[in-house]
């Protein structure tokens, strides 16, 4: 019933060239990307220090003991140098309410009002005029 069949291969048995030629001449099927924007969590500074990074690459470190990110990098020769960076939230402040308008701290009273009103009364009022022709005080009356 499980007899060998022409052409197909159980593991374990050994493969001869032709099976050899047949499985490497199969089309590679595209491995997925990996998504890059993974973060990498390590636990305090001596974590960041020991992380290994390939040459000529930089790497974000995310603290998880503290508000604190590495950027580790390495330089083409291998030499590793590490930047920390603190992070905070950043909040939107609130918008203060509206108060109710004051009244104004400039105004006058009624008693300066009055005296200003009587001021320009005085300024605005006009003098008799006296008639074009006065009588004279020796001249008669008639």
């Amino acid at each position: 019933m499980y007899g060998y069949q022409p052409g197909y291969y159980m593991p374990g048995q050994p493969m001869g060239q032709l099976e050899q030629l047949r499985t490497n001449q199969q089309p590679m099927m595209p491995q997925p990307a990996r998504p890059q924007n993974q973060m990498i969590w390590v636990q305090g500074e001596s974590g960041a220090k020991s992380y290994m990074v390939a040459a000529g690459n930089s790497v974000p470190l995310w603290d998880s003991e503290r508000q604190t990110i590495y950027i580790k990098s390495c330089d083409a020769s291998g030499m590793p140098s590490m930047r920390v960076l603190d992070y905070v939230e950043r909040t939107v402040p609130q918008p203060k309410p509206v108060a109710a308008a004051a009244p104004a701290v400039d105004y006058v009273t009624r008693e300066e009002f009055n005296a200003l009103s009587a001021r320009i009364d005085a300024m605005n009022a006009k003098p008799a005029k006296a008639s074009k022709k006065e009588a004279a005080p020796d001249e008669p009356a008639v």
